[in-house]
């Protein structure tokens, strides 16, 4: 199999095929393992946290390349995961709600699991890759699988008698030693499956969705006892943006539907609930890193990770209290912003890409990295090939978009125009200076100072508008 060689220059990566010389054995196809993550943020140890405590995902990193500036197609489950299996973005008319399906959005194109099925692939799917699990099922050699469970999932009787009584529970769970939540169950489907593909003469494309850290932040105890509350404490930005438009903000519908959560839209969660939260989402997240280990450790164990493409992707960020806001569903960096990992077959060493890149880029990329032709309605780029067209990396613009507001941004800056649906009138701007302001607290979209860079990035969400419309 051949390798990558990797190019720095300037501050970018260019990554350039290398072919082994003199190679007498005949190559074999690709396998991907393509693991989906919901609500992650790029808040991982190996991406710098210090509040993360993500061994396995770390150590994975020190193997593949991690993408510093990914961003989502569109802050919400459904409309993200449709347009990452079309490779296509979103616009006006697809890929808008959580419930977005890619079989109703676009029917008309081959999904990623299609495409790779046609090419001779073994499909299959475990857990949430599509949000809806009937979501293009023929894109799947066998019947999507997944946990038949709530998608609250809470194994606490006591939180079960609860939800069956309001029909949400509390926000959090710390669960009994012997509690089985539904990734523990798509985790074990995996584990046996990894075992019956490595007998196969077939080269396969597996999909695996986690459901952590999706609300409810429900993980067995010992995981909330890796963190110390105090530690985790709040967000420091409770506030909205200076000069922000009020389409910017929102008033976060999935956290209050919780039974321990303010439904008053004008009152704020407490201080003590956000830092159980926090913790919470932090119990979550080492709980699924601990779930992608022993899933990475059956592959090796299997034989297959030398010519196995690994894919980890989160469908979008989250807000914990930046903001004053809770969940996805707005323009902010903290809800666009993913992690992103690629470990090619055999790679043994890391390397950090710094551009930016966009979800819809891995269907082209994986088909690359495969030995695949493409499909031609692809809107994303090839990683793998196509690096060098990069340059600078403040010259890659990536498109978001979220109902009415559409975002562009660059490794400098976060551009986002606010518009009513029906007549496009405009109804408020945000730029934000992520050279010197990253956290994205002040609004600089009227400053003279700034109007060039307004004026060129306006141009180049124009631009990336009309091309969403093509197909």
């Amino acid at each position: 199999m051949g390798v990558l060689l990797v190019l720095f220059c300037v501050g970018w990566v260019q990554l350039v095929p290398v072919v082994e010389e003199e190679s007498s054995r005949t190559e074999e196809p690709v396998n991907v393992l393509f693991v989906a993550l919901d609500d992650l943020r790029p808040e991982l140890g190996c991406y710098g946290s210090d509040l993360a405590i993500t061994p396995h995902f770390d150590a994975f990193a020190k193997e593949a390349y991690l993408f510093e500036r990914a961003v989502c197609a569109v802050p919400v489950c459904g409309a993200s995961r449709a347009s990452v299996m079309t490779g296509l973005r979103p616009n006006g008319s697809r890929f808008r709600t959580f419930s977005s399906r890619a079989d109703e959005d676009a029917p008309d194109v081959p999904t990623m699991g299609a495409w790779f099925k046609s090419n001779g692939y073994f499909t299959a799917s475990n857990g949430k890759i599509f949000h809806k699990n009937q979501d293009s099922k023929e894109s799947w050699s066998e019947k999507p699988w997944r946990p038949e469970r709530d998608f609250r999932d809470y194994q606490n009787p006591d939180n079960i008698a609860v939800a069956a009584a309001q029909g949400h529970g509390p926000a959090t769970e710390r669960g009994q030693t012997s509690a089985v939540y539904a990734d523990d169950l798509t985790l074990a489907k995996t584990l046996d499956d990894l075992e019956r593909l490595a007998k196969m003469e077939q080269p396969f494309f597996l999909g695996v969705g986690f459901f952590k850290p999706h609300l409810p932040f429900c993980a067995p105890q010992r995981f909330w006892d890796l963190h110390n509350p105090d530690s985790i404490g709040l967000a420091e930005n409770r506030y909205a943006p200076l000069h922000a438009p009020e389409a910017a903000m929102h008033s976060f519908g999935e956290l209050r539907a919780y039974q321990d959560i303010p439904k008053d839209v004008n009152q704020d969660v407490p201080d003590s609930m956000q830092v159980v939260l926090r913790h919470g989402y932090q119990a979550c997240v080492s709980y699924v890193d601990h779930l992608f280990g022993q899933l990475i450790q059956k592959l090796e164990e299997t034989g297959m990770a030398d010519n196995t493409l690994v894919v980890v992707w989160g469908d979008h960020g989250w807000q914990l209290g930046e903001h004053s806001l809770w969940a996805k569903h707005c323009n902010f960096q903290t809800s666009l912003k993913v992690p992103l990992l690629l470990r090619l077959p055999g790679q043994k060493s890391g390397q950090r890409v710094a551009p930016m890149v966009e979800l819809t880029d891995l269907y082209p990329t994986i088909c690359a990295i495969a030995g695949l032709d493409a499909p031609e309605h692809l809107q994303g780029t090839d990683l793998e090939l196509d690096m060098s067209e990069f340059g600078d990396a403040s010259n890659r613009v990536t498109f978001s978009k979220f109902h009415g507001g559409e975002t562009v941004t660059t490794e400098r800056y976060s551009y986002t125009e606010f518009r009513q649906k029906k007549s496009g009138e405009l109804r408020g701007l945000m730029l934000f200076d992520l050279s010197t302001d990253p956290d994205e607290n002040s609004n600089v979209a009227s400053s003279s100072e700034y109007s060039g860079v307004r004026m060129s990035l306006s141009l180049k969400l124009d631009s990336l508008r009309q091309l969403t419309k093509g197909l």
